[in-house]
């Protein structure tokens, strides 16, 4: 039997009349950037996250990059995220110029730790005037960009409460977690400002790069539709340098023949996460993930810890099962970071997730059966 990772086929199957014909209208319309479609996914999006605003960009790294630009940072500037997360989480920062701060993760959720924040903030920034700032690198504090990482939203109310004491703008770096909700309220409005990726492996993905910034701030809203425009509110009058960073109405159109069902696909993920809970519960040395209480987790993946990982996923491919690992570098020891300061061992609980972490086939048209051969593999392995 085959597993894949992931497996988009069925969907589109199921999708296709829709998809096309949403598709079809853009191509008689042949407005092809920005436009009628774009502003009614952002709409439809603003609605759904419970926002006012939802500005349509390129990609979820460009979302990321830009409501930081909309902030002003810049040399001089520090913003703290999380050492295990995609790439783009970091790499937004110094593309502005800023300095990134790593904290660890907390080993449950895999997502940023409040109290590792929190020590950051105790032991090496001190407040100066109306900010604080980072006393080794002298940097002035700005922005705390928690991700959600594989589907549940970061422990919200005490980075918030952190934030708000040190004078941080809060940034969700949502691209794994739409429709993930923490105590009701979905990502998306958590923060001042939220951004996502539909990328087409994500949950609600196009067929290309596609992203979003929400936001209930009118004035960074309008600074995002600014900037993503090359800065230009009238054409070819540049009021700032910004980027080329515009969704373009094909993709538009796909994700809004998708938005209608993301709720239904969130549903059958944590339907398969419960049958993986289930199937692995007494396999030894086997963690499976925790969703954090008051969270609704929505499954962009599946990931369990294991020891010998990497023999693991050798051993599933052997049986033609695709796994992935997500991350086998913390951010903080990536090369175009050492520069930073970090050494190995500062952050124990990623360094350890980057060792520990497997992926498992998640998607929602995964079978019962499916999930049945993936538990006998890892049960062979580790019996």
């Amino acid at each position: 039997m085959k597993v894949p990772l992931l497996d988009l086929q069925g969907q589109y199957a199921a999708l296709r009349d829709e998809v096309r014909a949403a598709m079809d209208q853009v191509l008689e319309s042949q407005h092809f950037i920005l436009g009628p479609q774009v502003e009614d996914l952002e709409r439809e999006i603003a609605q759904y996250c419970g926002v006012v605003h939802a500005i349509g960009v390129a990609s979820g790294s460009d979302a990321l990059l830009l409501a930081l630009m909309a902030l002003g940072l810049g040399p001089g500037d520090a913003v703290i995220t999380t050492a295990y997360s995609f790439f783009a989480s970091a790499s937004c920062i110094t593309r502005t110029g800023a300095r990134p701060l790593f904290a660890d993760i907390d080993a449950a959720t895999f997502n940023l730790d409040a109290a590792s924040v929190q020590r950051l903030l105790e032991t090496e920034c001190e407040r100066r005037g109306e900010g604080w700032v980072h006393q080794p690198t002298g940097t002035r504090l700005r922005a705390l960009i928690p991700v959600h990482l594989f589907g549940q939203c970061a422990e919200m109310p005490a980075l918030q409460s952190l934030a708000d004491a040190h004078g941080l703008t809060v940034i969700e770096d949502a691209a794994q977690a739409i429709g993930a909700t923490q105590q009701g309220t979905r990502t998306g409005g958590l923060g001042r400002a939220a951004c996502f990726s539909f990328f087409p492996s994500k949950n609600l993905g196009a067929y290309g790069d596609a992203g979003m910034v929400t936001t209930n701030d009118a004035a960074l809203a309008d600074r995002v539709r600014l900037l993503r425009v090359h800065g230009s509110a009238k054409k070819y009058h540049h009021e700032v340098v910004g980027l080329n960073s515009r969704l373009d109405a094909l993709q538009a159109a796909v994700l809004r023949a998708k938005l209608p069902h993301l709720d239904d696909w969130a549903a059958a993920r944590r339907e398969r996460a419960a049958v993986y809970d289930r199937l692995l519960a007494d396999i030894p040395g086997v963690v499976r993930p925790t969703t954090a209480a008051g969270n609704v987790h929505v499954f962009h993946q599946y990931v369990i810890r294991v020891p010998h990982r990497d023999a693991l996923a050798e051993h599933l491919r052997a049986y033609d099962i695709e796994t992935a690992i997500y991350y086998p570098i913390p951010l903080h020891r990536l090369e175009c970071f050492l520069d930073l300061g970090y050494s190995e061992g500062t952050m124990l609980e990623s360094e350890r997730a980057a060792r520990e972490a497997l992926a498992l086939p998640m998607f929602p048209e995964l079978s019962e059966a499916q999930q049945e051969y993936v538990e006998a593999a890892v049960r062979q392995f580790l019996k």
